[in-house]
């Protein structure tokens, strides 16, 4: 009976030890590195960016904010910012935490792939207020990262892709207009007069004045024809005097859009054709008196009497043909509004866009009408019942 109560007894003991301890064991250490657990950059520090800028394997690209709070691309001829793009770089940016300190060792470091890609934020006045340069992606997520170059390491939850292209961060849209805001379309063609449609309001039909018999316009091609115009957006762009761009307004369609409001906008899309040249004579090509041969050769010729046979004439060689691709298309855009941002952007580069939006359009008038739905027959007069009455 004793033993068992010992037993007991030491149990209990043994329990309250471990609860003890438990509730009186020290709390872990405070990491020794403020910025772990952090964000990897403040709320505070992206509202007072005016500045962006994008290091990455030699490359770099410059986004910076103007006065009326858009963004342009000065490393892109300053055209405007892909702005739903930036705010995608910031969602991630603001988003990121520091989630530990990986080392401060050199050697350690060195093994974590620290280049030359960088991102840096700026204030309006040039103050540098955030830099960070990457490393490689972490096995298990996220990216290693230094700050401004300091000895240290760490591992934040970002792995957003950093594009470095400059072109790739100006806004490729070239038309604002919404389909359903446009009243009349002026189609130009490369013969004939152009054809103009036209309607009242958004849910009227279209029609044009001079609409051929037994036909109506077709809503379908103008529609396409105005989604392919709202969706315009540049691939490339060149000078305005490049070479490419200058034969392509000598070959350009003009289509005229204006809206209920009034505004006009005229698209002019172009490109210089297919062309068939002649080649020129190849190098090896013989000419004049050695076209004869040498002497041995005209030795092996037969004269007519020689052979008993008359000689067939030389034929002279055909020419040969070489064709020319057709050139990239571009487009050329004015606003009727002169303090319309295209016009200016328009100043300063020609806009390559794809071929499929040129080769699209309608080709003759008459892709653009349909035939009329042919009207009911009158249904004849019923006789009167004379039984009736």
């Amino acid at each position: 009976m004793k033993l068992r109560t010992l037993v007991v007894t030491v149990a209990v003991l043994a329990a309250a030890s471990v609860a003890v301890f438990f509730l009186q064991r020290p709390a872990p250490p405070a990491s020794a590195d403020p910025r772990v657990g952090q964000p990897l950059v403040t709320d505070a520090t992206l509202q007072e960016t005016a500045r962006f800028v994008l290091s990455d394997q030699g490359k770099t690209v410059t986004l910076a904010r103007q006065a009326d709070g858009t963004w342009r691309v000065p490393t892109y001829y300053d055209l405007p910012a892909d702005f739903s793009k930036l705010s995608r770089l910031i969602d991630d940016l603001a988003a990121a935490k520091i989630q530990r300190a990986v080392t401060r060792n050199p050697e350690r470091i060195a093994r974590l792939e620290f280049k030359d890609t960088k991102l840096q934020l700026f204030d309006a006045a040039g103050k540098s207020l955030w830099s960070v340069t990457l490393g490689k992606n972490a096995d298990s997520g996220g990216r290693f990262l230094r700050f401004d170059d300091q000895p240290a390491a760490y591992l934040a939850s970002f792995s957003a892709w950093l594009d470095a292209e400059p072109k790739n961060w100006a806004d490729s849209s070239l038309l604002k207009l919404k389909a359903d805001d446009i009243a009349k379309v002026e189609i130009g063609f490369a013969d004939g007069a152009p054809v103009v449609v036209s309607r009242e309001k958004k849910e009227a039909p279209w029609t044009a004045a001079k609409t051929p018999d037994g036909q109506q316009v077709n809503p379908a091609k103008i529609t396409s024809l105005l989604s392919s115009l709202d969706t315009l957006r540049f691939t490339d762009t060149t000078a305005p005097d490049d070479a490419k761009a200058v034969a392509a307004r000598a070959h350009e369609r003009t289509l005229a859009l204006t809206t209920f409001a009034g505004e006009t906008v005229t698209v002019a899309l172009g490109r210089e054709p297919e062309q068939k040249k002649l080649k020129p004579p190849s190098a090896d090509a013989k000419s004049g008196p050695a076209a004869l041969g040498t002497t041995a050769d005209l030795e092996k010729k037969e004269s007519p009497e020689k052979s008993g046979s008359p000689s067939a004439p030389a034929q002279p060689p055909l020419p040969e043909f070489e064709t020319i691709p057709a050139g990239p298309v571009f487009a050329f855009i004015k606003n009727s509004d002169r303090a319309a941002p295209i016009n200016a952007l328009m100043a300063k580069r020609a806009f390559q866009i794809s071929d499929y939006t040129f080769t699209s359009l309608p080709q003759k008038p008459a892709d653009l009408f349909e035939p009329a739905p042919k009207p009911e027959a009158a249904k004849p007069a019923e006789k009167p019942d004379d039984t009736k009455g």
